[in-house]
């Protein structure tokens, strides 16, 4: 009885903290495209006009 209690409890946590997670990302992935506007790459265009000229760190050389 108090095994099946938690089974069930842990079920539906973890799909409530899936759903809640899911629905997040789903929501601001419509946000930035409705309303997101012209800027909605503004963040990453900042970085990389930013970052013209850094030299490359790590990984392999070819």
């Amino acid at each position: 009885m108090i095994m099946e209690y938690f089974v069930d409890f842990t079920i539906v946590a973890l799909l409530v903290i899936g759903i809640t997670a899911v629905m997040g990302v789903v929501t601001n992935g419509i946000g930035e495209k409705l309303f997101g506007g012209k800027t909605n790459s503004e963040n990453f265009d900042q970085s990389a006009k930013s970052q013209t000229g850094w030299n490359a760190v790590g990984g392999r050389k070819k």
